[in-house]
């Protein structure tokens, strides 16, 4: 897919909102994009996670790993196309682990998928994770990459698009001088 078409899905399912929004990170944007609702129309996520899934096929890798929550349906899809095992982490204690009875073999060649990355924290987390489990995490893919292609993870990195979208540290944010009330859309700290 173009970058041209994988934006017009976001447009087409109001995923890219404008406003100004607290990243998961903790930074401000103006911009957010919400794989959310990408998610709820079923053809056009399966053809972004389909293309992605297209530029993972090269790792071999045998199972996908994403975080909870944010990153669970995209997962899906992406080992559903690879035809491959799927789990997702969850946080535990404030940490991210594998639960529900989920066991992966160390050795098991895994990538993990993260629906947006903009400082890479949760893929991070979970990258970690998996390695601290003797696990080989082959790559770290996601559908955007806001981090301009800064961000790293000691494995490759696969987006399907990458954006440069302006954040803002939040103690010297320009939105919020305007006054514009943030929002938070993203799913850090649910319980």
């Amino acid at each position: 897919m173009t970058k041209t078409e994988v934006l017009n899905s976001f447009e087409k399912t109001g995923g890219m909102l404008r406003g100004h929004f607290i990243l998961t990170s903790g930074r401000h944007s103006d911009t957010y994009m919400q794989c959310a609702k990408l998610f709820v129309d079923t053809l056009e996520s399966e053809k972004i996670c389909s293309a992605l899934a297209d530029k993972l096929q090269k790792y071999g890798a045998t199972a996908v790993v994403s975080p909870a929550v944010g990153g669970i349906l995209m997962g899906y899809e992406v080992a559903r196309q690879l035809k491959v095992k799927n789990y997702f982490a969850e946080r535990e204690g404030g940490a991210f682990a594998l639960r529900r009875g989920f066991e992966i073999e160390k050795g098991t060649k895994v990538i993990v998928v993260e629906d947006v990355v903009t400082t890479g924290g949760s893929a991070k987390e979970v990258v970690a994770l998996l390695q601290g489990m003797e696990i080989e995490v082959v790559c770290v893919a996601s559908i955007v990459d806001r981090s301009g292609g800064k961000a790293d993870f000691g494995v490759p990195y696969e987006a399907l698009l990458t954006l440069e979208i302006v954040t803002h540290d939040p103690n010297d944010c320009s939105i919020c001088r305007t006054g514009i009330p943030a929002v938070k859309p993203g799913s850090r700290g649910l319980k």
